[in-house]
């Protein structure tokens, strides 16, 4: 008996022993398997359930025209495109429990294609020949996703790769087993926060949504926190979202590794979900630890938080130019949105005394919160800090109008 399937994914006609390898250790411990092909040019020495001619298919494409095509990016495309879909059919049919992908740079790029094409919650495990790599942007990582470096293994099989293949093959079935679905119980509000050092307001509403009946997923958002909470938003997990953290934005603009990926503040209000906004630290750009400082910052405070993270902060252009930014990605919103602007600060170190203290900036961003925000939106400013209690008593009052409304449901 078998109790969980794992779909195993690579380029058979070049990783055959490999693949055979992961595919036999799952079966040793007790788990089933299916193959895909993601091949080109070769053939893999025993038919895969699923071929490459029915991957290119699924990508509205053909392994002729991949090959024809004469280019390895083109190519690769297509059986991505193609991986996808099948995956992804499979996920919906109740007929994989876990996804498994090997691959050097070529199979890397499709693996994080397939892997973001899938649920949360779904184990997804990826061998590369550069995981961790700063080849790897953030952006392409789904929020769950795990990898691990296929070292020693771009030509052949030796004892080195084998250990890493056998962790792989073990780590991803035993993910299996133990993954809980998500069923969520009660309606579900999602939150961004950054930790309470900086942004206190969740340990206020938190509380206070839970007694209200609803069940709150608070997010980091710290680059992979955003990405998982767009996700979520985009697949319309959510009620209703209190998006208060939104630093991640100003770090795109500012080229920050500390991102989660070009859409963030467009997922909930695309999936029609009620967004309550506000601009917690957005004053703030965080740099990974180990990242050079921009020279344009060069001559600005370094606040050094950890040794993961360091922040500087903006002049008051830069400011304006996230709040415009901010206002029109809110503005795209299908759903009832709601900015609030707290006029007292916008994070714990902007008080007076603290490192981020900038009154005249804090002005000209909430300035041109005001003058920029779209006609759809609606906008009430307080002249509390975004810390305060008065701040999480409005975006309270502001929740529970919508709930006796009908725009967000009652919990039961």
């Amino acid at each position: 008996m078998t109790d969980k399937t794992i779909l195993v994914i690579g380029t058979y006609d070049t990783k055959n022993s490999e693949l055979e390898f992961i595919a036999e250790k799952i079966r040793s411990l007790g788990g089933a398997i299916l193959t895909m092909d993601v091949s080109v040019l070769g053939n893999p020495e025993t038919p895969t359930d699923i071929s490459k001619h029915q991957v290119a298919e699924a990508g509205d494409s053909s392994i002729e025209a991949a090959i024809e095509s004469g280019n390895e990016h083109v190519a690769m495309n297509i059986m991505s495109a193609g991986a996808q879909v099948l995956a992804r059919r499979l996920v919906d049919a109740g007929q994989i429990d876990g996804v498994i992908i090997l691959g050097g740079t070529m199979g890397t790029d499709l693996a994080l294609d397939v892997c973001q094409a899938l649920p949360l919650g779904m184990p997804k495990y990826v061998v590369s020949t550069v995981s961790f790599s700063a080849l790897i942007p953030a952006e392409r990582l789904s929020p769950d996703i795990q990898m691990i470096l296929w070292a020693g293994g771009l030509y052949g099989m030796n004892a080195i790769c084998r250990a890493s293949l056998a962790q792989a093959a073990g780590a991803v079935l035993g993910a299996a087993r133990a993954a809980e679905p998500v069923q969520v119980e009660r309606p579900l509000i999602g939150v961004t926060s950054l930790g309470t050092s900086c942004l206190k307001y969740i340990k206020q509403l938190k509380s206070a949504l839970e007694e209200r009946g609803y069940e709150v997923a608070v997010f980091h958002a710290m680059g992979m926190g955003g990405m998982a909470f767009e996700q979520l938003a985009a697949q319309k997990a959510f009620v209703c979202v209190f998006d208060f953290a939104g630093s991640e934005l100003g770090n795109l603009l500012a080229g920050s590794v500390v991102n989660a990926g070009r859409d963030r503040h467009r997922a909930a209000g695309r999936a029609g979900i009620p967004q309550l906004v506000a601009p917690g630290c957005m004053d703030l750009i965080d740099f990974a630890g180990w990242q050079d400082i921009p020279e344009r910052f060069a001559d600005r405070p370094i606040h050094m938080h950890n040794k993961l993270v360091k922040n500087t902060f903006y002049n008051q252009e830069e400011r304006r130019e996230i709040a415009r930014e901010l206002n029109k990605r809110l503005g795209e919103s299908a759903a009832p949105t709601h900015l609030i602007i707290p006029r007292g600060g916008i994070e714990e170190w902007d008080r007076p005394g603290g490192d981020c203290h900038d009154p005249e900036g804090l002005a000209a961003f909430v300035s041109e919160l005001r003058e920029t925000a779209a006609a759809s939106v609606a906008v009430t400013e307080t002249e509390a800090h975004i810390n305060d209690t008065e701040f999480s008593a409005i975006a309270l009052n502001i929740f529970d109008q919508w709930v006796s409304d009908g725009i967000v449901p009652r919990a039961p």
